[in-house]
């Protein structure tokens, strides 16, 4: 269930509010152009700055809208277990396929902390996790050894890998066993991601250039890696410039540009620089998605 491209949704705004008509939209839109799953409120999906009630109602309308067709992977990370463990029970209760759960951030737990927190997150209901491991967002790398100890349980199924390290995917293969479900977390790197053993990417740039994307996972997962590296080439620049400044507030604008949702962010993000602007819109020209 779990491979291919899985957009990392952004959560449209209008006027400070959640938009949830052109969030509607947004998810039958990555149905037809073939993103074979979606990820609402990760960071890309600004959770850090939405309410837990607007954590929760993105979950359930986008479980609603996507209606079976393709899974759900709901975000239910925090550095407060009890809060996880309500967005997990929340997520499992709106029917959403999967959890993703990141290392907890700025509270920096031991090794022993991240058994501790997953074990009761696993615990707490019968929804399967993936991993969320992103050193430089959370300041604690869940090491491979750790990993592996988790993936003993049951529904600890597999990690969005965000280390940037392609070795990884290998290592935890060792650790965690060849079934366990490895995904990139980093868009530049997912095609070489998957020739280490990865299956799909949780990806930032799929949410505006969803069809491509796509095209390079099924390329990989088909072991075509030479039709996977022409698209990843015509995909690079807009890779690049997305994350010149945060990757939400990159996208957002890429896809006001297209016209599928306001360029709108909350605070503390700010709206794209004009040299960056530039960029994405050089990016998007190059990738053939922008006259």
């Amino acid at each position: 269930m779990f491979k291919g491209s899985f957009p990392a949704l952004v959560t449209p705004f209008k006027n400070g509010a959640l938009d949830l008509d052109t969030l509607k939209k947004l998810v039958d839109w990555h149905v037809a152009e073939g993103s074979h799953g979606l990820v609402p409120v990760g960071t890309t999906g600004e959770s850090p700055t939405l309410t837990h009630e607007e954590h929760e109602t993105v979950v359930s309308e986008v479980v609603r809208a996507a209606a079976g067709r393709i899974p759900v992977i709901a975000g239910a990370g925090s550095n407060n277990t009890v809060e996880s463990i309500r967005f997990m029970r929340h997520a499992r209760a709106a029917g959403a396929d999967a959890a993703l759960v990141v290392t907890p951030y700025y509270n920096k737990p031991t090794q022993a902390g991240l058994i501790a927190h997953f074990t009761a997150l696993h615990d707490c209901c019968d929804l399967p996790i993936i991993i969320y491991n992103i050193p430089g967002r959370s300041a604690v790398d869940m090491t491979p050894e750790t990993m592996g100890k988790l993936a003993q349980l049951p529904r600890i199924i597999g990690v969005k890998d965000s280390t940037g390290d392609l070795a990884r995917v290998c290592v935890q293969r060792l650790t965690c066993g060849k079934d366990f479900i490895q995904i990139s977390g980093e868009d530049a790197t997912a095609h070489g991601f998957n020739a280490q053993g990865g299956r799909g990417v949780i990806s930032v740039t799929a949410n505006v250039a969803p069809k491509l994307v796509a095209q390079v996972q099924e390329a990989t997962l088909a072991g075509d890696y030479a039709t996977a590296l022409d698209l990843q080439d015509r995909l690079m620049p807009l890779h690049r410039a997305i994350f010149v400044e945060p990757g939400v507030v990159g996208v957002k604008y890429a896809m006001s540009r297209l016209g599928l949702c306001s360029p709108e962010v909350r605070s503390p993000l700010t709206d794209l620089t004009e040299p960056t602007k530039a960029l994405v819109e050089d990016g998007l020209r190059h990738a053939g998605l922008l006259n």
